[in-house]
């Protein structure tokens, strides 16, 4: 992760919208979950974009994404 703390991480994982594509503007834990699983065999892209994806990819399989969006402000 970056510098910042785990808890401040997930607020703005849970505030970030897709920059581009067929979901432009939704948040990225609102994004459907085959997209992220296309793209969890596509390859997520690099940054930090695409280490949140990842992460989105993670709680989905969890079913853990109702934490997040808890988060949103």
């Amino acid at each position: 992760m970056t510098n910042l703390s785990n808890q401040e991480y997930l607020i703005k994982l849970a505030n970030t919208k897709m920059p581009f594509g067929k979901y432009k503007n939704y948040d990225l834990i609102n994004l459907p979950e085959h997209y992220i699983v296309w793209y969890k065999n596509k390859g997520f892209p690099k940054g930090t974009l695409g280490k949140m994806m990842a992460l989105v990819y993670e709680l989905k399989l969890n079913g853990l994404e109702d934490l997040i969006r808890k988060l949103k402000r």
